[in-house]
């Protein structure tokens, strides 16, 4: 609709589309919830007020109208499916709008894998807009499948079809390069001067943040703690409240909200699995869960709508006003917020938690036949040296529940046949990463405490960011079979036991998602849950905390391709202390 059919239809000089009386809007410019009319016409607002005509009039009998969720930071390909089955899953949550970093199938198949997740979105009612992937590779201490320069995400400023969904330079997640000014990261940040500017910046503070956001980065999701989200917002940076299926922040930096920082804060889910999405929700659950702990209700929707609004300044959403996008939210209690009702750009698209809209087929083959190895060749053996024997020590990730943080322990090796070990008896599980996108041959090999296991393997081609595949086990033999159930499948997730293969999600789509339903994926996923405890894994999701042991820029240590990364000193270190 041109601009001045909408004004004609503000003015009331010509009908509205369709006009929904007896709505309580939430108003979160002024933080009132007011009694009113809403005319919607050509997909946007026409007014707000009584006394406009319809082509169609709704009565929504007094229950609550907000504008669409908007997910500040998330990584669609973290919920195992394509973005257009992930609309299915989290458009009849109330979420219209997502700002994803598709650095994940970047880190696979580059440019061509940020092309895909545009082409699928089309077509289904959720704006997936997309910050340039920064950091394809992470680091320089991980083999990726791809990279991408400042010349080629500039590119993506221009590109048909592409152009208009890019806001800005996703999480610039090498702080060491931005604070010591690397060559190659300030030509990414100089590409994107004027456009806004994500970070990634977990336990920096003092000058180290002071130089980190004067490089024009405006925005963390990585504040595990009040103080340090705190140190952030006084830098100027927005924050993001987090609650993610391995990463829950949001009830510990939520002291943090008040009537002056409330401004600069947003919700995120970043990564969500499938169980978590279509159990729990996406940004209606993390609403939910403020208002449970205190936070006023139209506060919490305030950071879920118009403050990422601003953040991202995308004026054209985030509330309900003349000649914003017609994205709103049906509900009946602030108190307890649950989407009854979800329309995107005027046309209803969902009710009662269900979409009215199908997914269009996928067109993957673009970003299908990634996984490049030899199967036969793995050998997860690690030889122990000469000296020193059952005496020796070895460098060892501790996972932490529900964080992306680990510890860096050092623990005596158990040592068999002059091979280095898992020890069940000490939660003691061998990692491996097995480089697949360039067919090395090449493993970085570890160990890891916190996930209980017992017995057996688990491995997946999911592994952030660089995406290799990764497989923890209690022996070498459920981890090879583990590993070449995945490489068959051509990516995806597996549980096995010595020679059986318990559990199996094929992941074809660049081995990091399924073209099946969502709800397919989440049977699949809830299948190798189980065959994971029954194995020992004892936290909430091990395969999402598998997938985040691998990556090399959140502290403190972490395992690469290259091997066991010290992400505080930011180089490789040896398995033997």
């Amino acid at each position: 609709m041109k601009r001045e059919d909408l004004l004609e239809v503000a003015r009331g000089d010509r009908p509205a589309d369709t006009v929904l009386t007896g709505a309580r809007l939430v108003n979160v410019f002024s933080g009132e919830i007011l009694e009113t009319e809403i005319a919607l016409a050509g997909g946007r607002v026409a007014g707000v007020g009584a006394g406009y005509d319809g082509a169609e009039r709704i009565d929504l009998g007094g229950r609550c109208v907000a504008p669409g969720l908007i997910d500040a930071h998330v990584h669609v390909e973290s919920s195992l499916v394509r973005p257009a089955e992930f609309a299915r899953a989290v458009v009849p949550r109330g979420v219209t709008t997502v700002v994803t970093d598709p650095h994940e199938i970047a880190n696979v198949c580059g440019l061509e894998g940020i092309r895909f997740m545009l082409r699928d979105a089309v077509g289904v009612p959720l704006d997936v807009l997309v910050n340039a992937s920064s950091c394809v590779p992470a680091t320089h201490l991980a083999t990726a499948g791809a990279a991408l320069g400042a010349d080629e995400l500039a590119g993506l400023l221009t590109e048909p079809g592409v152009r208009s969904k890019i806001l800005g330079l996703a999480e610039v997640m090498n702080f060491p390069g931005v604070i010591g000014g690397a060559p190659e990261v300030m030509a990414k940040l100089r590409a994107f001067a004027g456009r806004v500017i994500d970070g990634h910046a977990p336990g920096v503070t003092g000058k180290a943040l002071n130089a980190y956001v004067a490089a024009g980065i405006s925005s963390d999701h990585e504040a595990t703690t009040e103080a340090e989200a705190r140190e952030k917002l006084r830098l100027g940076m927005t924050v993001y409240l987090r609650e993610a299926t391995n990463a829950r922040n949001l009830l510990a930096l939520l002291p943090l909200v008040d009537r002056w920082s409330e401004p600069r804060v947003a919700f995120a889910t970043d990564d969500r699995v499938p169980a978590d999405l279509l159990d729990q929700g996406s940004i209606d659950h993390l609403v939910r869960l403020a208002v449970a702990h205190g936070l006023h209700p139209i506060a919490a929707l305030r950071i879920a709508t118009l403050n990422p609004a601003r953040h991202y300044r995308l004026d054209d959403r985030g509330a309900i006003a003349p000649g914003r996008r017609a994205d709103l939210v049906v509900f009946s209690s602030p108190e307890d917020f649950r989407a009854e009702e979800v329309w995107v750009a005027g046309r209803k698209v969902a009710e009662d938690g269900r979409a009215l809209f199908a997914s269009p087929p996928a067109d993957a083959t673009s970003v299908t036949g990634t996984v490049h190895l030899d199967p036969e060749a793995l050998d997860f053996r690690i030889p122990a040296g000469g000296a020193g024997g059952a005496e020796r020590s070895i460098r060892v990730i501790r996972a932490i529940p529900d964080q992306l943080l680990t510890e860096r322990l050092t623990m005596p090796a158990r040592i068999e046949g002059g091979h280095a070990v898992a020890d069940p008896e000490r939660d003691l599980a061998k990692i491996a990463v097995v480089e697949r996108h360039r067919r090395s041959g090449r493993i970085g090999k570890g160990f890891v405490t916190g996930l209980g296991l017992r017995r057996g393997a688990l491995a997946g081609t999911f592994a952030h960011d660089h995406h290799n595949l990764v497989v923890i086990g209690a022996d070498d033999r459920s981890m090879a079979t583990a590993a070449r159930a995945v490489a068959a499948a051509g990516g995806g997730l597996a549980v096995a036991a010595g020679e059986e293969v318990l559990a199996l999600l094929p992941l074809p789509i660049a081995g990091l998602m399924s073209a099946e339903p969502v709800e397919w994926v989440r049977e699949r996923m809830d299948e190798l849950l189980a065959a994971a405890r029954e194995l020992g894994a004892a936290v909430h999701d091990p395969f999402m905390a598998m997938s985040f042991l691998t990556l090399e820029v959140i502290p403190a240590l972490k395992i690469t391709d290259l091997g066991l990364v010290d992400v505080e000193r930011f180089e490789a270190v040896p398995l033997f202390v």
